[in-house]
């Protein structure tokens, strides 16, 4: 099973623009599924974007327009560029790994991002 570790989350105002990143170990990112998933306080868990193996992108509402996905697989890296923020995208953001062979997942532990002036 991988590890997930996401980082880059912090205060940013709206308008602004943030890229976290997600390191996996314990395996190569290039036989993983990767996704971002965020959860508002009070909200469930809901699906951002993600990027198949072979790079093939999904984006769910939150993402359209404003928010893309990419993965570096020689540093083992997947990365969500955020941009426009708006105060409702203050979430924490979670990063999820799912397995193209055996369709297992891993979830990091999770990143906070807070849009507000």
């Amino acid at each position: 099973q991988v590890r997930l570790v996401e980082s880059g989350g912090g205060l940013v105002q709206p308008g602004g623009s943030l890229t976290l990143s997600c390191v996996v170990t314990g395996n190569s990112i290039s036989a993983y599924h990767m996704g971002w998933y965020r959860e508002a306080p009070g909200k469930q868990r809901e699906f951002v974007t993600s990027i198949s193996s072979g790079y093939s992108v999904q984006q769910g509402a939150p993402a359209k327009g404003r928010f893309s996905i990419s993965r570096d697989n020689d540093k083992n890296t997947a990365y969500l560029h955020m941009n426009s923020l708006k105060p409702e995208d203050t979430a924490v953001y979670y990063c999820n790994a799912r397995s193209a062979y055996t369709s297992m997942e891993s979830w990091g532990q999770g990143t906070q991002v807070t849009v507000s002036s």
